[in-house]
């Protein structure tokens, strides 16, 4: 343990949700890039006769490298420290976002938002809030979960209407240029105020009676991360946990921030008002994330994520249904349950890792959310070559239900079995007082 020999900056409140305000912003605008693709799509296929295909490809690289870079940031956060990585990261899209302005060939799209992008908003992903309610947070865990969780729908939410905006009257490379600039203040703010642990400023973790010191940096962070994941890959509930996050990661960021834009205009619906119904979206989203995570502090969490992966299914059932040129009751009832239901399997999930896995639960988390981002990657681009093959998403809207309740049988079956291997870190979580898995 490394001793701290700061001294504590004199803020109202615990510092801890100061840090939790900070983590907060910086992943809204990292969730402003995620939407960034679905209205995209037209500009692109307009100004440069592109495909949906090969624009749904580097959504789809975008997507995988997401989910691929979170177990591995979460692992150099303990190397390096949260403020360092988080910095980068920022530093990262903010040369991604610039570079789209500039390029002129699909694969150079793949390259900038696919590689740069992907690479950035995956190291600011829910890894990051996971580490940051573990090392900040003793109690109200599963609260501070939600609450960052459902940053990055605000993000869509807060950005998402004034891009559309932005994109119809300006076109889309100031839109671009709006967000590169968000990035860089984000940065900056970071650099400034963000901790990386409670005892550098030498404050006890929320909830916790006693000074913790901070540990020493762990090296070799990417054999760390691989390790994790191959203990837990000789466990039953890592696979179950991840087949059931790859179909959520399918029927949220894969199909619905990708696709609903175009398939809404298919439809007769203008850009616009689709991109609005997102961001409505978004609005619920943080209600029904942040009930979410209250939820998982009192319920068992496998049958709260399968409950919500059901309701979900049955509304993506009835999409095809209710889409039209314009707002109906109808749709406006799905934009709400589906938005209260979009991220509640986060706070669920990552209780269950940590339940499982104790100390590595927030790489744990990360290769499982490379299961969500695969996919959510999988949809965005079958999403686009479905949409070629029968000039409509109806098919897509069904499959996609089907799945959602094939995956709320699979979170049932998450628990403890006799001979299932954990991790020896895990294990102290496992014996912890009431766990119901």
């Amino acid at each position: 343990m490394r001793p701290t020999t700061r001294h504590p900056r004199v803020l109202p409140g615990h510092r801890a949700w100061w840090t939790a305000a900070v983590t907060a912003a910086t992943i809204v605008v990292a969730g402003a890039f995620s939407t960034m693709p679905g209205i995209l799509q037209g500009p692109l296929h307009g100004e440069f006769h592109w495909s949906r295909g090969s624009l749904g490809l580097a959504a789809s690289v975008n997507m995988v490298l997401y989910g691929l870079t979170a177990p591995f940031a979460a692992s150099l956060m303990d190397r390096f420290g949260v403020r360092r990585i988080v910095v980068t990261a920022l530093g990262v899209v903010t040369a991604g976002a610039l570079l789209t302005t500039v390029m002129d060939a699909a694969w150079q799209f793949t390259l900038c938002w696919g590689l740069l992008v992907g690479l950035g908003t995956g190291a600011l992903s829910m890894t990051l809030a996971t580490t940051v309610a573990n090392r900040w947070f003793t109690t109200r865990r599963g609260l501070v979960t939600g609450i960052l969780s459902s940053a990055g729908v605000l993000g869509q939410m807060a950005f998402l209407p004034a891009l559309s905006w932005t994109i119809d009257h300006h076109g889309w490379r100031p839109s671009l240029v709006t967000l590169a600039v968000a990035a860089l203040a984000t940065l900056l703010l970071v650099r400034c105020t963000l901790g990386d642990h409670p005892a550098d400023s030498g404050h006890h973790p929320y909830g916790s009676p006693a000074f913790v010191p901070k540990p020493a940096p762990v090296p070799g962070a990417a054999r760390r991360a691989l390790a994790v994941l191959r203990d837990a890959a000789h466990t039953a509930p890592f696979w179950l946990l991840a087949t059931a996050f790859a179909v959520c990661g399918a029927s949220t960021n894969g199909v619905m921030w990708t696709h609903f834009a175009p398939a809404a205009h298919d439809h007769g619906m203008p850009v616009t008002t689709a991109s609005t119904l997102l961001a409505l979206i978004g609005v619920f989203n943080v209600a029904g994330t942040v009930a979410a995570g209250w939820l998982t502090d009192r319920l068992d969490p496998r049958r709260l994520l399968a409950v919500v992966l059901t309701a979900r299914g049955l509304l993506l059932v009835a999409l095809p249904a209710l889409m039209s040129a314009t707002v109906t009751p109808p749709m406006m009832a799905f934009v709400v349950l589906f938005g209260l239901l979009d991220l509640a399997t986060v706070p669920p999930v990552i209780a269950l890792c940590r339940t499982f896995w104790g100390d590595d639960s927030a790489i744990v988390f990360g290769w499982t959310n490379a299961a969500h981002q695969v996919g959510a990657a999988l949809a965005a681009f079958l999403g686009g070559v479905a949409r070629d093959a029968f000039a409509g998403y109806d098919p897509v809207w069904t499959v996609l239900g089907a799945a959602c309740a094939a995956a709320a049988l699979l979170a049932l079956t998450v628990r403890r079995t006799p001979g299932v291997s954990v991790p020896r870190r895990g294990r102290k979580a496992l014996a912890a007082p009431g766990t119901r898995c």
